[in-house]
């Protein structure tokens, strides 16, 4: 799979107080009857723009993985467990951040993040889908709308000192749920337990959305109390502990409610499988050699359902380092075993495009996208193909498309700037760099953008009608967003 670099970090906001949040709250139209009545402190309509600006300032400065392919498998994950979830009355998001640190959070608009390192520690794909569900019930339960409305009742704290300190989150939202600085230590304690009851309360939700989406659910108590006491004596604990501390209650609870539910057996999920070893591959933050070594060694232990996912692995570094005939070896007996494996195929194509078979490259994403036509991990493929091979029309017209359906996507409007680019198509370049300024809210160079688009383009054409429109609507996010500060 095509790859790009990671847009460089600027410098976030300041606000009025000098705490974090980790938010975590709904995005819909309609309240969730339980606890307090949150919608005194925030309305959805808000939270609805928080969650849009937090998300388009995570992309400009946290590195949040593209890759099409893993983010299909969390979006996946996310949604089986949403479906088994009580009192969902919002949308929900997901995507992976490269970090080697073991964390998770969630935030305004239904938006739940993981780090990539939680793959290297969870040892089953039950293990890290308990902790999105997690996650999940801390967006159902609106649990930081919650936190706020109690803090307000506590503490002199303006609703505008309120809100500023969300926005300072945007800084490092995965700091957590924690307190406003406050004027006494009561209110601090007070604010402390609020939140151990917020995790309590998370743990038991995320528990039953477990059991009802047929994942293993002793994979709480032994994913929790497995970081408890790996990291018991740490001088530095990892994130999610400081985020999410697991006292020994905590751990046992989750113990004594899973034990409430029926033992079954969860077969191994080849696609967590291969989502891992991917991960190793290309997003570990380590050298070839090394990942090479992890792959040896873990291959050693292996049972026969894992050791297509290592070799899966080995092959993706093969590649990355130009031993295309290695790769050739691992990924060919399997692309032969599994022919319809979109993970396979993917690494496939890339092999072909590496070695300039562009034809073969084209025709195995054809013939993949008549079983499944509207793919969004093949089409992409495909547009990448075709520009690869010089046929830039084609790929446009894909692309083109494929924006219009998903226009948060940074992978679409990269290989559509791309593909202008490729044409000479300048005003059509523009725009779709100005579409990849605005999801990262740099606003005045999005609209600066178009502006010199609309300056190329025929006077009073349908392109210059289509950027002066989008000019305005820019103008208007763009002011949006500065009154959210």
């Amino acid at each position: 799979m095509f790859r790009f670099s990671k847009a460089p970090s600027y410098l976030l906001i300041s606000a009025l107080l000098g705490s974090s949040f980790t938010v975590n709250a709904d995005n819909f139209n309609t309240l969730p009857e339980i606890g307090t009545a949150a919608a005194s402190t925030l309305t959805i309509e808000k939270e609805q723009e928080y969650g849009d600006a937090y998300m388009r300032m995570l992309r400009a400065s946290k590195p949040v993985i593209s890759d099409p392919l893993l983010s299909e498998y969390v979006l996946d994950l996310g949604h089986r467990l949403v479906a088994n979830a009580e009192d969902v009355r919002t949308p929900f998001n997901f995507f992976m951040i490269q970090s080697r640190e073991i964390n998770a959070f969630a935030f305004f608009g239904g938006y739940v993040a993981l780090h990539s390192g939680l793959f290297l520690h969870a040892k089953t794909e039950s293990e890290l889908a308990s902790v999105v569900a997690h996650e999940i019930a801390h967006v159902t339960q609106r649990h930081l709308a919650r936190s706020m409305e109690d803090q307000a009742k506590k503490s002199p704290a303006t609703m505008a000192a309120l809100i500023g300190s969300l926005m300072l989150a945007i800084a490092s939202p995965e700091a957590g749920i924690a307190a406003i600085h406050a004027t006494t230590a009561a209110s601090m304690q007070g604010q402390i337990n609020y939140t151990r009851s917020n995790e309590k309360e998370a743990d038991r939700i995320g528990i039953a959305t477990l059991a009802k989406s047929g994942f293993d659910v002793q994979a709480m108590p032994q994913f929790f109390g497995r970081l408890a006491d790996q990291y018991r004596y740490a001088s530095k604990p990892p994130a999610m502990l400081l985020t999410h501390p697991l006292p020994e209650a905590r751990v046992s609870d989750t113990r004594s409610r899973a034990n409430q539910y029926p033992s079954v057996r969860v077969n191994t999920s080849e696609r967590y499988q291969l989502a891992r070893a991917r991960i190793v591959a290309r997003f570990a933050g380590i050298d070839s050699d090394a990942a090479l070594d992890w792959f040896d060694r873990q291959l050693k232990k292996a049972n026969p359902s894992q050791k297509a996912a290592l070799n899966y692995g080995k092959a993706l570094v093969y590649m990355d380092s130009g031993k295309f005939d290695l790769a050739h070896q691992l990924l060919d007996p399997l692309v032969a075993a599994e022919p319809n494996n979109r993970f396979f195929i993917d690494s496939a194509t890339d092999l072909d495009l590496f070695q300039k078979k562009y034809d073969a490259a084209v025709n195995r994403l054809e013939v993949a996208l008549k079983q499944n036509p509207d793919h969004k991990v093949l089409r992409l493929n495909l547009a990448h193909a075709l520009q690869e091979a010089g046929r830039t029309t084609d790929s446009i017209s894909i692309l083109t498309r494929y924006t219009y359906d998903n226009p948060q996507d940074t992978n679409g409007w990269n290989l559509l700037a791309q593909a202008y680019a490729y044409s000479g198509k300048r005003d059509g370049e523009l725009a779709a760099r100005a579409e990849l300024l605005a999801l990262r809210a740099q606003w005045d160079k999005a609209i600066n953008h178009y502006i010199q688009a609309s300056q190329i383009v025929d006077v009073d054409s349908l392109d210059q009608a289509r950027y002066d429109a989008r000019i305005d609507q820019l103008r208007l996010s763009r002011e949006r967003f500065e009154n959210l500060q």
